[in-house]
Order: structure tokens, then sequence, then C-alpha cells
């Protein structure tokens, strides 16, 4: 890739995380506002994901799929752009298990930053299930990234 096309990258990515920031700690259409709210966690699996799921007649669709996928969904750039950015990330020997391993930690690491971030600062709520949803949206962005390259080594 030449230089352009790395920068082209690089910007686009500090975009994402730009975005990323905002909905994440600033959007006052997912609940961020600056009255001061009471700390709010979960550390049960599933807790969250199945009152949601439980209570979607009541809450409707939307707020369940911003929820739960949209929490997929957001990292799923940060997944894809890793390998893009990083030889690291990309792998070695057998690629898609050692890269989606990075993407993994790395993808859990960043949740864990927002998490705890939205927890001191009580723009948000410590929750184990978001971990969970945005590692896995790493993940399926890595395996976009990963499926991508393969096919256009097939294509070349």
């Amino acid at each position: 890739m030449n230089k352009k096309g790395k920068l082209w990258h690089k910007i686009i990515f500090a975009l994402y995380i730009a975005l990323l920031c905002y909905f994440l700690f600033f959007a006052e259409m997912f609940g961020r506002t600056e009255a001061a709210q009471e700390y709010h966690y979960n550390l049960v699996l599933f807790k969250e994901i199945s009152r949601f799921w439980t209570n979607l007649h009541i809450l409707g669709f939307w707020p369940v799929f911003y929820n739960i996928a949209g929490n997929v969904i957001g990292f799923m750039p940060y997944g894809f752009f890793l390998p893009v950015l990083s030889a690291r990330v990309r792998g070695t020997g057998n690629r898609l298990v050692s890269g989606v391993l990075r993407v993994l930690l790395l993808s859990l690491l960043l949740s864990l930053f927002v998490e705890t971030v939205q927890l001191a600062f009580k723009v948000g709520s410590f929750d184990v299930d978001d971990l969970l949803l945005n590692t896995l949206g790493g993940i399926l962005g890595y395996i976009i990234y990963f499926v991508g390259m393969c096919c256009r080594k097939q294509n070349s």
C-alpha cells in the first residue's frame, strides 16, 4: 500500500474513533447527559441482554436493537481497521487464529477502558454484556477484513 493510502486509512480510523467517543460518552440520545447520575453497573453476564430481550414487547424493537446490535456494530470497524493499520495484528503463521486472538484482546481492552470511563464519569454504565458484545464486534470486523483479503488474493 502506498503512503497516500496509509494516510487515508489513518484519517478514517481517527474519524471512527472520534465518532465512537462521541456516541459512547457524549450523545444525549443514548442517555449521556451532564446531570449527575448514580453509578450503574452489571457484573452478571447476559443479565442486560436477557432483560432487553425479555422486555422487547415493552421497549420496542429499536431500543433493543441499539443496545444489542449497536454494541456489536459499533466495534466492527475497530476490528477491521486494526489489521489494516498494523502488520502485527494481521498475525503470522495461522493468520486467522493469531489475528482473531490479537483483535479479541485489543477489542476487550478498549471495551474495558470505555466501560470503566463510563462508570467513573457517570456517562453510562459498566456492563459486562457490553464487554462481550463489543469484543464480538471487533472479532467480526477482523473476520470481514480476513475474508476480504482472501477474496482479493484469489482475484489477483
